[in-house]
């Protein structure tokens, strides 16, 4: 019997680079192979009943890249954008973008909300949520300045979630990191707080639905007491 997946799911996709470095390829080509793998592994996880897949696609961090390096990220998620992500969409995925995206290149942050409008429409109970240009204490400086400019004396928590760019979307339940780096690099900080974690030493373009049913299996078995 397969065990149900968690509701909510974090991915850290790291190791792009790495993987290419090993072949005695370019690092671009590395971004092109995980481009493909991010495709495959959100159709998997929604097949086995993940709602909601937040995927770190860009950090705040990643724009201190070489700028060659930058500029292909953004031209690699035009086209993910304009095909893999519109695919999504087709197949019932909502598709919302959340972080600094005043950042982004103009025309892929009007192509980007033009793709979760229309998706919103059609969306059948799956969301896919990219975060583009993201950092976990960016998102809550920005939540506690919109907070201040509202004239909040004091806010709770509930005020707090409401002012996040990921409002609506839940806390996750899992949140994996592949590549073999144990820590979360600013992703989802406010979110994070209950979520289990899971660390895989697979670089990315190697992930397989496989492992990611295998992590699924061991979340299952976790007990989550929350404190109590």
């Amino acid at each position: 019997m397969t065990e149900a997946a968690p509701a909510c799911v974090g991915l850290i996709m790291d190791g792009n680079r790495r993987w290419a470095k090993a072949k005695g390829m370019s690092s671009l080509a590395g971004h092109q192979a995980g481009r493909a793998k991010a495709k495959e592994i959100a159709r998997h996880a929604f097949s086995r009943g993940v709602r909601q897949l937040i995927i770190y696609a860009f950090s705040t961090e990643n724009w201190n890249r070489a700028p060659e390096e930058v500029a292909y990220l953004m031209q690699l998620f035009g086209t993910t954008l304009m095909e893999d992500l519109s695919e999504l969409a087709e197949e019932g995925v909502a598709v919302r973008f959340v972080g600094e995206l005043s950042r982004v290149p103009q025309t892929l942050r009007a192509a980007s909300e033009k793709l979760e409008a229309e998706s919103a429409k059609t969306e059948r109970g799956k969301t896919l949520v990219v975060a583009l240009s993201y950092g976990g204490r960016a998102e809550i400086v920005a939540a506690a300045n919109a907070l201040i400019v509202e004239g909040k004396p004091c806010a709770s928590e509930e005020d707090f979630a409401r002012a996040l760019s990921l409002r609506g979307v839940p806390d996750p339940d899992l949140i994996i990191r592949t590549g073999g780096e144990k820590r979360l690099s600013n992703f989802l900080t406010w979110q994070s707080a209950y979520s289990e974690l899971a660390f895989s030493d697979t670089l990315w373009p190697d992930f397989s639905a496989e492992e990611l049913d295998a992590l699924f299996a061991d979340y299952a078995q976790r007990e989550r007491r929350r404190g109590k």
